[in-house]
């Protein structure tokens, strides 16, 4: 399993990099595609491992085509849209998203230790 995961790092990272340098290749399409559902998806299933597994994978799919649904059209009726743009701001809210939920999580974990004591 940790092999899959840098496996699909590798291949979302690869995504960005080719839409970021503008660069012609046949692996570009659907690497950013990867990129663009599996970099918003692995965040919210970050902030969902309480689910099962098959319903933490529906619910952060569903909700990574939301996010970046949302960012294009906020993109849109800002009229800044450009597949740069899109592509940095869906890694920026990816991140911003699982730094969050990160730090939710150790704000729970002390609120826990703290009522254990």
């Amino acid at each position: 399993m940790p092999a899959l995961a840098g496996a699909a790092v590798s291949v979302s990272a690869v995504g960005a990099v080719l839409a970021l340098t503008d660069l012609a290749s046949p692996l570009r399409a659907p690497f950013v595609l990867f990129f663009l559902l599996a970099a918003p998806a692995s965040a919210l299933a970050f902030g969902l491992r309480g689910l099962e597994p098959l319903g933490r994978l529906v619910a952060s799919l569903a909700g990574a085509v939301a996010i970046d649904l949302l960012i294009a059209q906020a993109m849109l009726a800002m009229h800044i849209w450009s597949v740069r743009g899109g592509i940095a701001a869906v890694a920026g809210t990816s991140a911003l998203l699982f730094l969050l939920l990160a730090l939710v999580r150790l704000r729970e974990g002390r609120t826990a230790r703290r009522q254990r004591s």
